[in-house]
């Protein structure tokens, strides 16, 4: 079995994406989503709402993406523009959407070219809301998200944090990052659907850091993108999602997720214990360090000096968290039926291959669900791409072919729903 190589982040082919805008404060992030589109290839087209130029001029939008930027039916009807739009996207993804917008769309309303665009489209159709807390938890809206949801289109669980004022809650939209990556991530095929609510999902994250004096420690290039992606998804699946984050900070925090900073390998192991007690779903997708030195400095250890023997450092081993966590649930200290997944980051040898180590891997430390990387310089860790082999019991392994971070955490989630289903 050939082990798959790494991809760039850029798309295969030039897909038409119409990205719509409604009337919201938010709306100026509209203009970042339309750059990530336009650098991944995209060919984008801008429709707005009346509203939403009283925020972003049309002039702007057609400067980022490019084409005429129109919110009528009644412009450019001899080509019927009004229904040609949403014919030929290959995604809509309407990002601020407002309460307003949202209540028109599930009404299936077509009184302006944005609502038109959508009511005719059969690409996916993905919608990012902004607006006040109270508007978003208003059972209307709630109503009216749900039957988008129900008819096919995905919606966005909004962020939590600073609105309009001084306001705070759920409400806020997303960063234009995460939505075009998550968009991505659906224009590629793989549904998200919003099934994962009241379940408890808890992820480690990045790589851990042994401290050997108050400047130095010990790390590794992970940047915990990929823990992030899955808690993304799981979040947009409707789950209570809490990540357990190394050396993160880098990274914008999932929509409603939770998360615990901590430093070092028995940090981690303190907290994932501690969070994954009543969890249904845990995943170790943390890069920890296998071990730490045997004894920290209280103060910078100089080159040179009788104690700072640097080249014979004594190091101690970490504990294995995530066959610990195994052997919690095995013991009933954790939730029984919670499903564990577990990372093998890899290489391979003259002797044995990357996926040979990951299968032997798999078998000692008891998952049920084993993601395989093979890494080294310019694979995985620190790269937006990642590839490799899902591993089930009783299955064959299943190639995770080169995509984006997002899309192998969909591809993760899904033989975990499998498992969940049976």
């Amino acid at each position: 079995m050939n082990h798959p190589e790494s991809a760039g982040a850029g798309s295969a082919q030039r897909r038409r994406i119409l990205i719509g805008v409604a009337g919201g404060i938010a709306a100026y992030k509209a203009c970042h989503l339309i750059r990530d589109f336009t650098e991944h290839g995209d060919d984008v087209r801008v429709i707005p709402t009346e509203a939403a130029l009283n925020f972003v001029g049309a002039a702007t939008f057609e400067a980022l993406s490019g084409h005429p930027v129109s919110t009528t039916v009644f412009d450019a009807v001899d080509e019927v523009q009004h229904v040609s739009l949403g014919q030929q996207a290959d995604a809509i993804v309407i990002a601020p959407a407002t309460a307003d917008l949202i209540a028109r769309l599930a009404g299936g309303r077509a009184d302006d070219l944005l609502s038109a665009s959508a009511l005719v489209a059969t690409c996916p159709v993905i919608i990012a809301p902004a607006m006040h807390t109270e508007m978003w938890l208003n059972p209307a809206t709630q109503d009216n998200v749900a039957t988008l949801r129900r008819r096919g289109v995905t919606v966005m669980e909004p962020a939590h944090g600073r609105l309009t004022g001084t306001d705070t809650g759920a409400g806020r939209l997303p960063d234009p990052e995460q939505i075009a990556e998550f968009a991505r991530t659906i224009i590629a095929g793989h549904r998200v659907g919003h099934d994962w609510q009241g379940r408890k999902v808890v992820i480690s994250a990045g790589g851990t850091q042994e401290n050997l004096d108050p400047v130095r420690y010990f790390g590794n290039r992970s940047s915990g993108r990929q823990g992030f992606a899955l808690a993304e998804i799981a979040a947009q699946r409707g789950a209570d999602v809490t990540i357990v984050a190394g050396n993160t900070e880098a990274l914008p925090v999932p929509s409603g997720a939770a998360v615990v900073r901590v430093t070092s390998t028995r940090d981690m192991q303190e907290a994932m214990n501690a969070e994954s007690a009543d969890a249904d779903i845990v995943i170790m997708a943390a890069a920890v360090a296998d071990y730490r030195p045997a004894s920290v400095a209280d103060s910078k250890m100089k080159k040179g000096t009788a104690d700072a023997d640097l080249a014979h450092l004594e190091l101690v081993e970490n504990p294995d968290i995530l066959k610990g966590l195994v052997e919690r649930r095995d013991s009933g200290s954790l939730n029984p039926d919670a499903i564990i997944v577990g990372f093998a980051a890899e290489t391979g040898d003259e002797t044995t291959t990357v996926l040979e180590y990951a299968q032997r891997k798999f078998a000692k430390k008891g998952c049920d669900v084993l993601m395989a990387n093979e890494v080294g310089e310019g694979k995985v860790f620190g790269q937006p791409t990642s590839a490799g082999w899902i591993l089930r019991r009783d299955a064959e392994p299943v190639v995770v072919e080169p995509g984006s971070k997002q899309v192998v955490a969909a591809q993760i989630l899904e033989a975990v729903n499998e498992i969940l289903k049976k």
